[in-house]
């Protein structure tokens, strides 16, 4: 096993490790409860940690990662007039999917 990142919450290190399954890395999460022990401990060792099994998939694992931390960021004007910024392809307001350039 081998440590990938380390996440600012549960729920960041949760959806991390679900797509690198999705991306084929056997990945797990770590130090999931140790939050509970902040105070006790620095607040820097109770983060959830995100680890993969096969060290052998490290190169594929930071490159899923990273793709997934840099999404590209995009800000669109949807036929419906409202203005749609961030990584949504689809109108929150109308649900019109972003028009391909």
């Amino acid at each position: 096993m081998r440590r990938i990142a380390q996440a600012p919450n549960l729920a960041i290190a949760t959806l991390w490790v679900h797509a690198l399954r999705e991306g084929g890395v056997d990945a797990s999460v770590q130090r999931e409860y140790l939050g509970a022990a902040a105070g006790q401990l620095p607040p820097d060792q109770c983060l959830p940690e995100v680890w993969i099994e096969d060290e052998e998939q490290f190169d594929l694992a930071e490159r899923l990662l990273h793709e997934l931390r840099h999404r590209p960021q995009r800000r669109w004007q949807c036929q419906c007039g409202e203005l749609v910024e961030g990584g949504f392809e689809q109108c929150w307001r109308c649900g019109a999917m972003m028009p391909r350039i």
